[in-house]
Formats: structure tokens, C-alpha cells, sequence
């Protein structure tokens, strides 16, 4: 499947992190490839929470060879300890498609729904329900975090931002003010 763009999204998390893998063709068509949860231990030490969530990473991509990583950009959330696990998840990802010299971009979780529902205040119902529908899947992909990495890949391969080979021009303005900002802190 040459034409096709392999994504693997990734729904950060440091008791279960959400991985999808799927090729998307230029006339948006998907094809699920892989779909699964990286789980760690929640009274297991921090370091060995992220050694398990990067080792389940790394299998994904040893096993599936993507073009391209997407991951859920951590935006706000309420729960300081879930946010931290979160974001620690999200550099553990990070880290490994630069380790693995592929491209990498972030979505907000708003982004992700917009792309795939046409709502960016989706419900996960409405979300995983159309991640189906596009996947030609029998059945919801269950747990919710899996589903969200699928629609996580889906999103990015449909929005094709600069780490998928699109021009700057292609962005959001959702992306490119994020971009913008990022470029401001850099100074």
C-alpha cells in the first residue's frame, strides 16, 4: 500500500495509553492496521510506569513501521496528577518517533473531534461511532483510549500538517496559532 500514509496515534496516558495504526490514502479512505492499550501498573514506581508505556511504543512501531506519529496534545485538564501522567506519556512518545527519525505533530483533543465528527465538543460516543463508520469496523474499537488514538491518526493523516509533508499554508488556524506560540516561546 505505497499510496497510503501509515499513522500511528497515540492517546497518551501512564495507566493506559491509547495506540492505533492506520493507512490513510489520499482520497481519505482508511484501513485499520493495528489497535490496542499499553497499560502500566498504577502502584508500580513512576519510572517503571514510562519504561512500560515506551516499551509498548516501541513494539508498535517496530511491528507496523509508520510514516508518521500523532499525539494528543495534553491542553487542560482539571486533575493535576492526571495531567502530569498524561504529559509524561506525551514526551515518552515524543521521544520515541525522534529516536525512530519519524515526524511528529500534536492535536488538540477539540482538533481531533472537529476532523472526525464535525463537532469539536464530540461526545466519545460520537466519536469512537464514526472512527467505526470510516474504519469499515463490525464493532466500536473499545476502550475509549484506543479508539481515540485511531481518530487521533485519522485526524492528522486528513489534516496532513507539516510533519505529514503539508505546506504551512494547510494548517488550521487552530494549528497555526499554536505554532505561532510555540515560535514565540523558542525566542
Amino acid at each position: 500500500m505505497a499510496s497510503a500514509l501509515r499513522v500511528l496515534g497515540i492517546d497518551p496516558g501512564l495507566t493506559r495509553c491509547g495506540v492505533g495504526v492506520v493507512d490513510v490514502r489520499a482520497d481519505r479512505s482508511a484501513t485499520l492496521v493495528h489497535v490496542g492499550v499499553v497499560r502500566s501498573a498504577p502502584d508500580a514506581p513512576i519510572e517503571q510506569r514510562l519504561a512500560s508505556i515506551a516499551g509498548g511504543i516501541r513494539a508498535v512501531i517496530a511491528d507496523h513501521g509508520p510514516d508518521v506519529v500523532a499525539v494528543e496534545r495534553v491542553f487542560a485538564q482539571q486533575n493535576r496528577s492526571t495531567v502530569m501522567g498524561t504529559a509524561q506519556a506525551s514526551g515518552i512518545a515524543l521521544l520515541l518517533a525522534a529516536e525512530h527519525g519519524l515526524p511528529a505533530a500534536t492535536h488538540t483533543p477539540s482538533e481531533v473531534k472537529a476532523a472526525i465528527t464535525g463537532y469539536g465538543n464530540a461526545e466519545k460516543l460520537q466519536v469512537q461511532t464514526m472512527v467505526a463508520r470510516v474504519l469499515r469496523l463490525d464493532a466500536l474499537p473499545q476502550p475509549a483510549d484506543a479508539a481515540d488514538a485511531l481518530a487521533l491518526a485519522l485526524c492528522h493523516a486528513w489534516r496532513r500538517g507539516p510533519a505529514a509533508g503539508g505546506a504551512a499554508a494547510e494548517l488550521t488556524p487552530a494549528q497555526r496559532a499554536w505554532a505561532a506560540a510555540e515560535k514565540a516561546t523558542r525566542r
